[in-house]
């Protein structure tokens, strides 16, 4: 018999969907890993609902479990890359990383992550830096690129223990750090400071500084990015001379999205 919260739904509700939902939402920073038990509470669904939902989340990616307990993949923020895409990230960042680039007279980027990997979703070059040509659509491995690390660093401790118990860190360069310990506290010292360098890790000659972009919550949603050459710039020169400028147009970006979202949600 269809309840009185069905009728107001309509016959376009799929209730399968919502109830896949509601198994994500379940997973949080305080319960990022659940037995079965925990999520059938959680989502109000029975242990047999709750597995179904589970398995073929499992099935997908999003999911994962060492035999008891269940927990998210990274594969998760797929999603939220649909939403960052769909709020209009690349266009809003685009002028701001011409506006960079023109300030520093470099190559500056906007990526976010996408499985194990950084997805470049807007550009400005100022000169074949790199080997590789890189364009929108471009992806490199997170762990060995800038960017990667300051949106590893947005992972919750959950996300990042999965991320490095399965990555294999391969070494790209002579300078690539290849061992997971070390690159965890890498990415916690990222995440305390609040940007990153990388040096001559992804390709010799290159040296690349990035900083969060964060939506209205405060959570990381995609990178920005300045790269230079080795041959030119110091770490301390890209502190001193890159790093303000860095940050001050992750801001502007961070308040034209938020701008964006208030007049989205207003119409």
């Amino acid at each position: 018999m269809p309840t009185d919260d069905d009728t107001a739904r309509g016959s376009h509700f799929v209730q399968s969907l919502e109830r896949g939902l509601m198994v994500i939402r379940a997973f949080s920073a305080e319960r990022p890993s659940m037995t079965l038990s925990e999520v059938a509470r959680e989502t109000d669904l029975t242990r047999a609902a709750a597995r179904r939902f589970l398995l073929t989340l499992g099935d997908l990616g999003y999911v994962r479990t060492d035999g008891r307990l269940f927990s998210l993949t990274p594969r998760v923020l797929e999603l939220g890359y649909a939403y960052v895409a769909s709020a209009g990230l690349p266009d809003v960042a685009q002028p701001h990383l011409e506006d960079l680039s023109a300030r520093v007279h470099e190559s500056a980027s906007v990526s976010v992550l996408e499985g194990d990997d950084v997805l470049y979703v807007a550009r400005v070059a100022t000169s074949r830096i790199m080997a590789v040509a890189i364009t929108v659509g471009t992806r490199f491995p997170a762990s060995a690129t800038s960017m990667g690390r300051v949106l590893l660093a947005g992972l919750d401790g959950a996300e990042l223990d999965a991320y490095l118990d399965r990555v294999e860190l391969k070494p790209l360069t002579r300078f690539t750090i290849t061992d997971p310990s070390e690159l965890r506290a890498e990415v916690l010292r990222v995440r305390e400071r609040g940007y990153c360098i990388v040096d001559q890790e992804l390709e010799e000659g290159l040296r690349s500084l990035a900083a969060p972009i964060h939506d209205a919550s405060g959570r990381v949603i995609a990178a920005t990015n300045v790269s230079a050459h080795a041959n030119r710039s110091s770490n301390e020169d890209i502190r001193r001379d890159l790093l303000p400028v860095l940050l001050e147009t992750t801001a502007r970006i961070e308040s034209d999205l938020a701008s964006v979202a208030r007049r989205d949600a207003g119409s």
